[in-house]
């Protein structure tokens, strides 16, 4: 598979073809189930709220991919299957918290009051208390906009520790606080204090152990204190303490004199650099701070200070309390002013935010839900739209946050300078970027409107599980930047704010949910169809049936090809290492119902629960037991997903290309309901053995040792 190029492609035609397509369309076209339930969920959820209204402020975070991805966690969670009465009471639930009905009630009073006067934009990598519990995780880089809920000290310690919320969470969690900000921290009359809004970024997050407590965040250098020049509090500080000092008063005979300092001043800009040095290189921030007087002096972080760096913003007011203040010789940097500034072991950061409103721009909604639901064919981008304005924050950069759009995004909806973006697709291509000192993957997704290449970025390996050709999947927290070649690139990052990947097709709860599917015959099922597929079959064996175990690795599901007795190479990830195998099935098997017979393949999980045996049990069953093992699977039925595998010629796992597959099993389970009146039994061992050697069926083991690697090695031949 050959990446042909980043960018996006849209299918479109002529007027009059799209006329005579679009009567086809309608006559053809099947809706998505799961698209269908997404829809009806959310008029139940606005219903709820007795307000339909889809601009109000009380739906405004009733985004469609948030909607999409309570439901997949749900279904991940009740993976034998949900009703639409689970689904709708879960999401009601969530939206309740969302909307604070349930969080405390001094929580509720407090940030509800400071919500009123909250009209800055989030910053660049602000992340919510709410994902902090969904993920488990925090990266050092993440920010956090919080408001101090309540301040204590924890009983017979001195330890002081600040309890947190957000704009946007209905959780809170708790911090413990640095020793350097200890002196703003009494009871009485610090400035830490409930009510009081800080950032803090370079946190370590302690996960709850042992199924008993909460996350809390450990102690940080990096917490900024935000004030606000229309509180009369506020006003009195920046008056009494910053305003007696500016740049020009700065002598560094008074500071080797032991002066210390207070400064207010304007960041004007933002800048970041590597200095090479004798053991390596370092980190600086260059921060351009101009004061009252038009004089501008230069703020250097150094190393992880540089992470402080994240909670500034070019135009916001910076007060300094006790910055280091060393000479431009010591700091061993060219300027033209004798001495800069630094983040010295005394230095206070308090920041007068620069106000970012959001703004009201023109985006381009396609709620139509024909529209989303239509089979990958000819598609009319003027076809179904409305223009309307909806209201969605926009930051200093111009770029635009998706994260609660009210509509699903589409593939011909991108544009560069958009962050929080949602896909929903099928997979038409996938392959590892070489040359890349990061895990980068490339993955092609195609919609109604067209398809686009996203890169997904891991920190370490690949981590989403086996996906492959024709896999309908759901991509959150995607980001649009032109390229130096100019051209637009979707990003994904695995540890970024909002980021999931869920494979749909592989959802056991998919295939359990009866609302999430049709029940099809195989005569239906369509090749152009892109949501997964569901069927009631039976295997038949004698039509065609062949099966070998191989080893796969762990971290994709993908086969492995031996390189040497100790090292593998993955299919998939392109990877040479010692890393875990299991052995799999590869299985490729007639399924069947009354009215049609269909080949398909399928391997992993979904193989075993087909066969009913693991791989390791059926590689130490004799010859002909692994010959004759079908045999006793004719009577069984089975609920099975498909998927079409072949896309432009490009197979992962499956057959080749060659092959005349086009159809993946990726999820089945043994049908306990109705027994099969089954007429096409097969006679007797005898005859099925016959069939075998008459049809040149095959089945293949390994013949290696198992503590050695092989793959494929023929067991039986005709």
């Amino acid at each position: 598979m050959e990446c042909r190029g980043y960018g996006f492609k849209t299918n479109g035609d002529s007027a009059m073809d799209v006329e005579v397509q679009e009567k086809e369309d309608e006559e053809q076209e099947v809706e998505d189930p799961f698209l269908k339930f997404v829809d009806y969920a959310r008029s139940e959820l606005l219903s709820l709220d007795g307000d339909s209204n889809e601009e109000d402020e009380g739906s405004a975070g009733l985004g469609w991919s948030w909607i999409v991805s309570r439901i997949l966690k749900t279904c991940i969670a009740y993976s034998s299957g949900v009703t639409p009465a689970i689904l709708l009471s879960e999401l009601s639930q969530a939206w309740s918290e969302q909307r604070r009905v349930g969080a405390p009630k001094k929580r509720l009073e407090l940030v509800n009051h400071l919500k009123k006067n909250h009209r800055r934009t989030k910053l660049p990598n602000t992340v919510t208390i709410d994902s902090i519990y969904e993920k488990n995780f925090l990266s050092l880089n993440s920010v956090l906009e919080v408001v101090i809920i309540d301040a204590f000290v924890l009983p017979g310690t001195n330890i002081y520790m600040l309890t947190l919320g957000d704009y946007w969470s209905s959780n809170i969690i708790d911090l413990y606080l640095h020793r350097r900000f200890y002196d703003l921290a009494g009871l009485q009359n610090g400035i830490l204090k409930r009510g009081r809004e800080i950032l803090l970024t370079g946190c370590y997050l302690r996960t709850a152990t042992g199924g008993s407590g909460h996350p809390r965040l450990l102690p940080t250098e990096y917490l900024v204190i935000l004030l606000d020049e229309n509180q009369d509090d506020d006003a009195m500080l920046l008056g009494a303490q910053f305003c007696s000092d500016s740049f020009s008063s700065i002598s560094l005979d008074a500071v080797n004199g032991g002066a210390l300092y207070s400064l207010y001043a304007r960041i004007e800009k933002i800048e970041s650099s590597e200095i090479q040095g004798r053991f390596g290189s370092l980190q600086r921030k260059q921060i351009t701070l101009v004061d009252g007087d038009g004089v501008i002096l230069k703020f250097f972080l150094w190393g992880e200070q540089t992470l402080l760096a994240n909670l500034f913003r070019v135009g916001s007011m910076l007060a300094l309390d006790k910055p280091y203040v060393s000479s431009s010789v010591e700091c061993d940097i060219e300027t033209r002013e004798d001495f800069c500034l630094e983040y010295g072991s005394e230095t206070q950061v308090y920041l007068v935010p620069y106000i970012q409103h959001e703004e009201q721009v023109s985006v381009t909604l396609t709620p139509n839900r024909r529209h989303g639901s239509r089979s990958l064919g000819p598609y009319n981008p003027s076809q179904d739209l409305k223009i309307s304005q909806v209201s969605l924050p926009r930051d200093s950069q111009g770029t635009i946050d998706f994260s609660n759009y009210p509509f699903r995004s589409f593939v011909v909806d991108l544009r560069n300078k958009m962050t929080g973006i949602s896909l929903y697709g099928v997979v038409t291509d996938i392959i590892k970027e070489e040359n890349n000192r990061e895990t980068v993957f490339s993955l092609r997704i195609a919609d109604a409107s067209g398809e686009i290449w996203t890169k997904l970025h891991f920190a370490r390996f690949w981590s989403l599980g086996r996906v492959s050709l024709g896999h309908t999947v759901f991509i959150s927290g995607l980001t649009c930047t032109m390229s130096k070649h100019k051209r637009l690139e979707v990003l994904w990052f695995e540890n970024g704010i909002g980021a999931s990947f869920i494979n749909l097709s592989c959802l056991p709860a998919l295939i359990n949910s009866s609302c999430f599917h049709k029940l099809l015959q195989l005569s239906d099922i369509s090749d152009q169809t892109s949501y997964v597929q569901v069927c009631r079959v039976w295997l038949d064996p004698i039509e065609y049936y062949d099966v070998n175990t191989r080893f796969s690795h762990s971290l994709c599901g993908h086969f492995v090809n031996k390189i040497s007795d100790s090292l593998v190479e993955c299919s998939f990830c392109r990877t040479i290492s010692d890393a875990t195998v299991v052995r799999t099935f590869h299985l490729k098997i007639t399924l069947a119902d009354k009215g049609m017979k269909v080949v398909a393949w399928c391997t992993g999980q979904t193989a075993m629960d087909l066969l009913q045996i693991s791989p390791e049990e059926f590689y130490e069953l004799p010859e002909d037991e692994q010959l004759m093992y079908p045999s006793s699977l004719g009577n069984e039925r089975f609920m099975v997903a498909l998927v079409n595998c072949k896309r432009d010629c490009c197979v992962i796992d499956g057959p080749s290309t060659e092959d005349s597959i086009s159809w993946e099993i990726t999820r089945a389970y043994k049908d306990k309901g109705l027994q099969w009146d089954f007429k096409h039994t097969i006679p007797s061992t005898i005859i099925y053995v016959e069939a075998c050697k008459s049809q040149a069926l095959t089945v293949h083991g390994d013949s290696c040792p198992k503590e050695n690697v092989r793959i494929g090695s023929s067991v039986i031949g005709n």
